[in-house]
């Protein structure tokens, strides 16, 4: 487990614990649970916006410039 120090707005915390505890109740490790689950889905989605990213990337092509080679046994001298 990791310990992380962050300072977050008022009004952000207050509804953060509330959602907290909302959804896990009030016991020992709420708010931990809590921050644990917000970070998965945050990552999970930046990680889909750069799939997302790259793919569109990949559709659109690279200019590979001109070719020197008209075979591969021709680039392999066979």
């Amino acid at each position: 487990m990791a310990t992380i120090t962050v300072t977050v707005d008022d009004e952000i915390e207050a509804r953060f614990r509330a959602k907290a505890l909302q959804k896990f109740g009030k016991k020992k490790g709420t708010l931990g649970k809590a921050f644990n689950s917000a970070m998965d889905k945050w990552v999970e989605s930046e990680k889909d916006d750069a799939t997302e990213e790259t793919l569109k990337m990949l559709e659109k092509g690279f200019d590979m410039g001109k070719l020197k080679y008209k075979s591969r046994d021709e680039l392999h001298e066979r």
